[in-house]
């Protein structure tokens, strides 16, 4: 059974603005669930709600059809948290950690042992085991995180921004192991790296001032927007006459049109000999599209030719 949402609003005491405002969704617990959106724009207030850690002001949402206010308890037998700011203790080494969090949620000291000496091979960090955790890197630090939240086998698994302040590679090897580990357990994660979302995500939704957007897979999502297809030329290139959306920057032309008009470009480009490359639009041009800031990330002019 899918993540239910129905109308779901939180406004905080005193603010201005809702956090989230009126959220309809329904989000099937298989694989992988990245949200996006800018700060502020109410991920981590949703994760909150849906991991039974926050009241909703209205509306409501539930998990495989239990109310995360009503059956918050029974709930919170199936599912595990990360939240934005978790980390793990720094005195304890990664099976003293993961063991000492299975006692918390009410496994014997023998199976909460052999469990944790299980999920550390899962997630990579075998070597690491008996080593205190700060003296670990970042993302072996978000690898115990992780091994606790799995070794206890809950079904559904909140991540709130698990990467922000990784380096690349311990941001790869983070998201390699979800990846491995997606298809006996659902995560739903936040994140603002988007070249993650859209390369290991089942499923994306795109938050903004507390408004869901969108949400669905990157092809359900693609076929929401205007032009499909982005096609990059050389920074000097002339720009053929065609219908779309043409970005210049310092370093190329980004054309963001239809099937039909990439290829009619990639065919000029062919004829010239000219460099160039066309493939589909991105999860980034996707996302200020929808959030209606400029398509160029680096800071370009761009030009629509109806």
């Amino acid at each position: 059974m899918p993540i239910e949402c129905v109308k779901l609003t939180k406004k905080y005491h005193g603010a201005t603005s809702k956090s989230l405002d009126n959220v309809n969704v329904s989000i099937p617990t298989k694989g992988i669930f990245s949200l996006i959106g800018r700060n502020g724009a109410g991920k981590t207030t949703l994760t909150r709600i849906l991991g039974t850690q926050l009241m909703p002001s209205s509306g409501h949402a539930s998990i495989n059809g239990l109310d995360v206010v009503d059956d918050a308890k029974e709930l919170r037998e199936i599912i595990a948290v990360i939240p934005q700011d978790g980390k793990p203790v720094p005195w304890v080494t990664p099976a003293q950690m993961i063991m000492t969090y299975l006692m918390w949620r009410g496994y014997g000291i023998r199976d909460a042992r052999s469990r944790a000496l299980s999920v550390i091979k899962d997630v990579g960090i075998y070597k690491e085991k008996d080593k205190h955790i700060e003296n670990l890197s970042g993302g072996t630090r978000r690898k115990v995180l992780v091994g606790c939240v799995l070794a206890s086998e809950a079904e559904i698994v909140f991540m709130d921004e698990p990467t922000t302040g990784l380096d690349l590679i311990s941001r790869t090897s983070f998201w390699e192991t979800l990846g491995r580990l997606k298809k006996d357990r659902f995560f739903l994660l936040t994140t603002h790296y988007l070249e993650e979302a859209e390369s290991l995500a089942d499923g994306i939704g795109i938050l903004d001032n507390g408004k869901l957007l969108v949400s669905g897979s990157m092809d359900q999502i693609r076929r929401r927007i205007r032009y499909k297809y982005m096609v990059t030329l050389g920074k000097d290139a002339k720009v053929p006459d065609v219908k779309g959306k043409t970005v210049r920057t310092s370093n190329s032309t980004k054309i963001m049109t239809s099937e039909k008009e990439a290829k009619k470009i990639a065919s000029e480009m062919i004829r010239r000999h000219a460099e160039f490359s066309m493939s589909p639009i991105s999860l980034n041009e996707i996302f200020y599209s929808f959030v209606k800031e400029d398509i160029d990330l680096e800071n370009g002019e761009s030009h629509e030719e109806k």
